[in-house]
């Protein structure tokens, strides 16, 4: 995923002795297994977190959302930067940042902390991955680089399907920290493996320079949307709820921050395309090459992967609260519950190749969204307060299913028509679409998660009897604590905690049903999408 505009013609291959190329994969694919496994393994974990450090729902969605936002917003520059100055050099400081990072997250006593922490997390990750694929492609060529682009991508679902179960049993065992404590010894055999053995290597033919100007205006507008996303439960979406502040700045208008960050998002993705059109017609580099959406193919294969981020995120964070919140299960209950999605993934995975040449690259991404879409339907349709993680367990493994289909052959159905010298940019911007999906997903499937909460929990209580004033009270702490709070009524009144067990349960259906209704929304996308060529296999990573 090199995210320079290269030269049609591949680069020629390094002068690596073949053993130690082959090791120096694997010190990449560790490399890449770090930031994979943070992106999914806070989800099991998060019901911990929330009650060990007293987050709102609010700091659960950004402890979430964040990595993938910043991820996506830098993933294209640091790719940029390490095609010019050296991929080596941008891997092993990725790596640094990353740990150090993660020891800061491991030892963080507070939301906010841990919020800043998953920051300097993300722009780790995004120094590291497209890092590595560059790598990949410039030291190995032919039949070579098939296998290696097989066991790159490999790690990636594999790693991600893993993340959660790893997390579970690490919470569990040990404790949440350590979760985020185990990437020092990684990280340490992975600067150390690096140095080593793995060859430095960048993009002649590049363009010197990088496109911060469009880097910080994507982190602007997307984080912008976010923090409206997030925040509209707490501070209003038009009036006011509560003064805000941060730092120095203190809001004290007569209208809530959240439609004004909703304007100044609209302006920074505007500038942005400004921005990038500008440069663009100048001939210098750019973090978006507005011209490649005019490609049918990359224009809705690009809208089905973020969609498709949006299902799998969205769907991952909701889940693990209503299972530990209404049933107490650990950690480690909960990744067991979500293993069949994993299952279901990597089984698919397995002979998605011999699949696609059959039935078609098109075809295949089109049946997987179709089974996403009614998986999560069904499990919207089905969950009440006593279903359990078996009860999910069926609906879990079509998802995973449909998750390997549509994941198996999205890059090459992207990259079909991409011309050659930008086929770097548009894998860049393909996996950025895909962290930006990840990011808007968590902030609105949490806030239908949160909104539900409040409203049903309202609901519950009056026909329990309960007073206006006490059952507003016990509705906002629900709503503002992810949940969790569900678990202190236990000790109450039963009805009251009855009432909280069919809120989560009934905020979780709405969840599941917004979801599908996305993944639905993609599923109709695909349906334009036209059977491929049969791709190289001596250089596609698909």
């Amino acid at each position: 995923m090199t995210v320079s505009t290269a030269p049609a013609a591949p680069a020629p291959a390094i002068g690596v002795p073949g053993r130690r190329r082959w090791l120096g994969m694997v010190i990449i694919g560790l490399g890449v297994s770090l930031i994979i496994v943070d992106a999914t393994i806070v989800n099991v974990m998060l019901p911990r977190v929330v009650g060990d450090l007293r987050l709102t729902t609010a700091d659960a969605e950004w402890v979430t959302s964040v990595y993938s936002l910043v991820f996506a917003a830098l993933l294209i520059p640091f790719g940029m930067a390490g095609d010019v100055y050296g991929r080596r050099r941008m891997f092993l400081l990725g790596t640094v940042v990353f740990v150090l990072a993660s020891l800061l997250a491991a030892a963080a006593g507070s939301g906010a902390a841990l919020i800043g922490a998953r920051v300097l997390q993300g722009v780790g990750a995004s120094m590291i991955l497209p890092a590595t694929l560059s790598t990949v492609t410039a030291v190995f060529h032919g039949r070579d680089r098939a296998v290696a682009f097989g066991i790159w991508g490999s790690l990636i679902g594999g790693m991600a399907a893993l993340g959660p179960l790893l997390g579970g049993w690490l919470a569990t065992s040990y404790g949440w920290r350590w979760a985020f404590g185990v990437n020092l010894p990684i990280g340490a055999v992975v600067i150390a493996g690096a140095l080593i053995l793995v060859p430095e290597t960048r993009d002649r033919t590049a363009r010197r320079g990088v496109d911060w100007t469009g880097g910080l205006l994507t982190a602007a507008g997307l984080g912008a949307l976010v923090f409206a996303l997030i925040e509209g439960q707490r501070y209003g979406w038009w009036r006011p709820l509560r003064p805000f502040s941060a730092g120095p700045v203190h809001w004290g208008a007569g209208i809530s921050p959240v439609p004004v960050a909703l304007a100044a998002g609209a302006v920074a993705l505007g500038a942005l395309f400004a921005v990038e059109r500008a440069r663009a017609a100048a001939g210098r580099p750019v973090v978006l090459d507005l011209t490649l959406f005019r490609i049918p193919s990359f224009r809705r294969g690009n809208a089905a992967a973020s969609l498709i981020s949006v299902g799998e995120l969205g769907l991952m964070f909701t889940l693990p609260l209503f299972l530990q919140d209404v049933h107490g299960d650990s950690p480690l209950q909960v990744s067991v519950a979500i293993l069949p999605l994993a299952l279901g993934t990597l089984v698919v995975g397995g002979f998605a190749a011999r699949l696609s040449r059959r039935v078609g690259a098109a075809r295949m991404l089109q049946a997987g969204m179709a089974l996403e879409t009614v998986a999560v339907l069904l499990i919207g349709l089905t969950t009440h307060a006593g279903t359990t993680g078996y009860a999910l367990a069926p609906w879990m493994l079509l998802y995973g299913i449909g998750l390997g289909l549509t994941t198996a052959q999205l890059t090459n159905i992207v990259l079909r028509d991409v011309p050659p010298a930008r086929a770097g940019l548009a894998s860049g911007t393909q996996s950025t679409a895909r962290q930006v999906g990840s990011a808007l997903g968590i902030a609105l499937i949490g806030a239908v998660f949160a909104t539900s909460l409040s409203h049903v929990m309202t609901d519950r209580l009056r026909d329990t009897g309960a007073g206006a004033s006490q059952g507003g009270v016990y509705a906002a702490r629900l709503r503002d604590s992810a949940g969790t709070f569900a678990r202190d009524l236990r000790h109450g009144d039963p009805r009251v905690a009855r009432a909280a067990d069919e809120s989560l349960a009934a905020a979780t259906d709405r969840a599941a049903f917004v979801t599908a209704g996305l993944l639905g929304l993609g599923f109709v996308l695909t349906l334009g999408l036209r059977q491929p060529p049969e791709p190289d296999p001596a250089e596609s990573p698909a």
